[in-house]
This record gives structure tokens, C-alpha cells and sequence, in this order.
């Protein structure tokens, strides 16, 4: 059967845009230099154009650490009317009492202007974030990652091991369509352990690389390195990079069927 094409852009590091229709999502946006370019997604930024050209924005940031929060975001309230803010709790913006804007924290649901969003966990700092959108879902994990750094000792390994896995299990039974997922060439041989679990458990129909700043070639690595039946890894090679997602929706999905 036929479905709608979705748009993902990659904007730089952890933040994407995702079109849906007239609609766009966008995650974890920080970087707004566009490098010389003319200011647009192609560019990795948000240009004031766009802006005003979609109907519905959703806004989210997954907690306040300065690769994934940029309080320019809320310059765009000056730009365009009607943008939904959805926040972690552990954000502090001077605007926070606005209407536009919802603090979430770990495992809350929350329905705005047409989605619905529910949180997790993250192994860091914040939530990672589970959004619907019109029968699509979207699965952006912010600072959930495996993080096992090579100077750990074993125990803290072995923590770091059980913690990321305890978070995705609560997924098991949600029907995912794009999830962003970190790749983290800092972690040396382990950068692919979160992205190749989330894969095999979760098994999500798209699955998109994050957190790898400018080291595109990680996501190349990654992509041959993590096959898994039914999912499609997207290789990222520049900012402004477009993956393109087919949207079916099957009956009877499962949806927010996940644990808490």
C-alpha cells in the first residue's frame, strides 16, 4: 500500500527537523551557523522563510546541556505566532510560564496541538522523547546511549550496560517507524552498542544516527556494521543531509503500547 513520504533533515549533531505534511518537528537544535550557506534545513538551520511557510512546529529539547539546547529557539516566538514548545523539565527558560511551552520530566504524557508526546528516560541528563504525529512515530533518544567509555572500570561499564537496557526495554511493544539514536565516534570500538541494540530489540523501520558532531564517516561504519531485518539505516555524509521515510500505517499497531 501506498503511504506518505516524511522528510528527515539532519541539522547538525542531535538536532533533526522531520516534515510531516505542512507540519515539521524539530529536535534538539543548537548549531543555527550557516556556514557561509543561505539559511535553510538543506543548510542544517531554521530559517525565518520556513518559519512562517509551515502550519504546525513543535519544538522539543531533550535537556539543557549546550549541544542539544539553544535558547534562540525561543527567538522564533518573535518570528511566528502558534510554535509549541515541548521541553525536559530541567530547562529553565526565562519565557517558561508562557502557554507555548511544556516541562516534562522522566515517563509523563502529554497531549499538544494534535501529538502526543510521551517521555523516557535518558542515561545523562533529562528525557529522551516518543512522539505520534498523524499515525507516524518517533523515537528521538537525546542523551540515552550506551556510554561505555574505554576508562571506566568494569563495574561502571557493567552500569552503564544495564542502564541503557533497562530504558529501551520500557519501549519493547511500540511500533516505531524513525528513531534517532546516538553514534558516538568518541566512544572509540563502542560507538555502535546503543544504535545496534535499539535495532535488535526495538527494531524500528528507520533508523537514524545522532550525536557524532562533524565525523560523518561513524555513520557509514555504523550502517554497514548493523543489519538487522526490517530496519533501514540512514547513512549521514553532511549537514542539511534529507532521509526520506515512506509512512505506512498498518491496522491494529501497537502505538503507546510501551512499559513504564
Amino acid at each position: 500500500m501506498e503511504g506518505r513520504l516524511v522528510t528527515c533533515y539532519h541539522l547538525y549533531h542531535s538536532g533533526v527537523a522531520v516534515e510531516v505534511g505542512r507540519d515539521i518537528l524539530i529536535f534538539d537544535y543548537y548549531n543555527d551557523h550557516a556556514e557561509g550557506r543561505e539559511r535553510s534545513l538543506s543548510a542544517g538551520v531554521i530559517s525565518r522563510e520556513m518559519l512562517k511557510e509551515k502550519e504546525g512546529i513543535y519544538v522539543f529539547v531533550s535537556h539543557h546541556h549546550r549541544d542539544h539546547y539553544n535558547p534562540i529557539i525561543f527567538k522564533w516566538m518573535e518570528q511566528r505566532s502558534g510554535i509549541n514548545y515541548i521541553l525536559s523539565d530541567d530547562i529553565q527558560p526565562a519565557v517558561s510560564a508562557h502557554p507555548a511551552i511544556t516541562l516534562l520530566g522522566k515517563y509523563q504524557e502529554q497531549r499538544v496541538a494534535g501529538i502526543v508526546v510521551k517521555t523516557f528516560g535518558s542515561t545523562d541528563q533529562g528525557v529522551s522523547f516518543l512522539v505520534e504525529k498523524d499515525g507516524l512515530m518517533i523515537f528521538h533518544s537525546g542523551d540515552l546511549n550506551w556510554w561505555k567509555w574505554k576508562d571506566f572500570t568494569p563495574a561502571q561499564q557493567q552500569k552503564e550496560a544495564e542502564d541503557y537496557q533497562r530504558e529501551v526495554e520500557k519501549l519493547v511493544g511500540v511500533e516505531i517507524d524513525i528513531a534517532f539514536v546516538p553514534v558516538d565516534p568518541r566512544l572509540a570500538q563502542y560507538y555502535f552498542l546503543a544504535g545496534d541494540y535499539f535495532a535488535n530489540k526495538i527494531k524500528p523501520k528507520l533508523l537514524i544516527p545522532l550525536h557524532f558532531s562533524n565525523n560523518y564517516d561513524i555513520t557509514g561504519k555504523f550502517s554497514k556494521k548493523v543489519k538487522v531485518a526490517g530496519v533501514k539505516v540512514a547513512e549521514i555524509t553532511k549537514r542539511g543531509e534529507k532521509v526520506i521515510y515512506q509512512q505506512h500505517l498498518p491496522e491494529g499497531r501497537a502505538d503507546f503500547a510501551g512499559k513504564k
